[in-house]
């Protein structure tokens, strides 16, 4: 039986030791909290690309070549840091959004053929996520013509009728659903130990003699470096800049602030690349393993799952893709009329109410029923939708690129926060690397669009 005095002298043991947690975490309570304020940007725009168009890159380049892809993704997580920590250091330090930069350092010519760019190659990915929206509604026996309009509506809705606060929890929330990729790869049973050991080029692991036998090594061919660039291509997109750029300065986020965004971006980097880890892993355990090498979408990944990894490992990919297609859905024309009505001066702002930002309002409603309507409508084209977006966010990246290298290291716009010798040379062979890998994906698409014109990424 427990006594007066001992529970008493218990209770006063378990009342030390909280407070001894208090005092432990107390020096990094302030930085807790400050993180969870600014936190946000960075996680969602590295993640909200890993999209329709981006899961069946993934669950292609596994199918096609297994664990042997894995070790591109240090180098990408690397690369997407670079990119998008320079966009956001421009917003905290200059309190301007990258198209209103662009408009004052280049002209409103300029400008104006880059807005229409980016009006154009954002259609084109807003129905590719639509195209995503059909995908997984289908394969779990939802008819696309009911699912795509009520993702039209609801992603409508989400945005016009709420804050930027709650909006921004939303995507929050679209993030953690991600998750559903790791419990498929769970579930597919691979061996994780050899899916690790891919991380290190397999090129170079093969000359280790305790490794070699592990080690899967493709050759480095043609094929090979299409995949490698269309990884990169699906994961770091000419409108994440723009949109992140935006985000920072809505939320006010200044030189004080700074170091807690660039925590933020780094996250999110890591945890893009996360997730692209495990969906490739899933395939490359299923797919791969089995001899499925090629798969005409990303919905077909799905359905090939079920006899391989079960019922719920494809329903959880399915609703992965629903989630990253309604999620982009969601940011693209978010991120789109934000850089319109920047760059020709018209109010923004999911704060503002729907007659203080006509414009805004008007773009991003515009962009979400067009692009749903045109998917409706050319639906049998979806492989042609989604390698043209591919193949325009290809041709958009490299300028949109150059012009963030050129502003950032701006000493008049940026003071003593230009690019270090050591983060140039970084953020340059970066910034050559994408461009090069970018428009391989664009010369091949174009080739397999007019050659093959039924093929996807062989």
């Amino acid at each position: 039986m427990w006594s007066r005095e001992s529970l008493e002298a218990m209770g006063e043991r378990w009342t030390g030791r909280v407070q001894r947690a208090r005092d432990a975490i107390r020096p990094f309570r302030r930085r807790i909290v400050m993180f969870l304020a600014v936190v946000g940007p960075g996680l969602i725009v590295s993640n909200v690309h890993n999209d329709a168009g981006g899961i069946y890159t993934y669950a292609q380049s596994g199918a096609k070549y297994g664990n042997s892809v894995l070790w591109s993704l240090i180098p990408m997580t690397i690369a997407l840091y670079v990119s998008l920590e320079m966009c956001s250091r421009m917003g905290a330090f200059t309190g301007k959004g990258l198209s209103d930069l662009v408009r004052e350092e280049f002209g409103f010519r300029v400008t104006f053929f880059l807005m229409a760019a980016i009006l154009l190659v954002n259609l084109g990915n807003v129905m590719s996520e639509f195209t995503g929206v059909f995908w997984a509604s289908e394969n779990m026996g939802v008819s696309r013509f009911i699912s795509v309009p009520i993702a039209a509506v609801a992603v409508w809705i989400l945005v016009v009728q709420g804050t930027a606060k709650w909006v921004e929890r939303i995507f929050l929330t679209f993030c953690v659903v991600y998750f559903s990729y790791v419990i498929s790869a769970f579930l597919a049973k691979p061996d994780w130990l050899i899916s690790l050991l891919h991380l290190f080029p397999p090129h170079l692991m093969q000359y280790v003699p305790t490794m070699k036998q592990f080690v899967q090594v493709p050759k480095f061919d043609a094929q090979y470096a299409v995949i490698l660039a269309a990884l990169v291509g699906t994961t770091i997109a000419p409108w994440q800049h723009f949109y992140l750029q935006a985000a920072v300065v809505e939320k006010r986020v200044g030189p004080r602030q700074y170091p807690t965004t660039r925590n933020d971006v780094i996250v999110g980097s890591i945890s893009c690349m996360v997730i692209v880890f495990f969906i490739i892993v899933c395939t490359a355990a299923t797919l791969y393993v089995q001899g499925i090498h090629d798969i005409p979408d990303a919905q077909t990944a799905a359905i090939a799952l079920r006899p391989l990894a079960g019922k719920l490992a494809s329903l959880l990919f399915s609703i992965g893709l629903l989630n990253a297609s309604l999620f982009a859905a969601s940011i693209l024309p978010l991120s789109t009329s934000y850089v319109v009505c920047e760059a020709l001066g018209f109010e923004s702002g999911i704060d503002r109410k729907f007659g203080e930002a006509k414009i805004f309002y008007t773009l991003y409603t515009s962009l979400i029923f067009l692009g749903a309507f045109l998917v409706l409508a050319l639906g049998k084209f979806a492989n042609t939708i989604l390698l043209w977006s591919q193949v325009l966010n290809g041709f958009l990246l490299p300028p949109v690129l150059i012009f963030v290298l050129i502003l950032v290291n701006r000493r008049d716009l940026m003071g003593e926060q230009v690019n270090s010798k050591g983060f140039n040379w970084v953020a340059w062979i970066s910034t050559i690397a994408m461009i090069g890998l970018t428009l391989v994906v664009a010369y091949t698409s174009i080739h397999d669009l007019f050659v093959h014109p039924a093929s996807g990424i062989r």
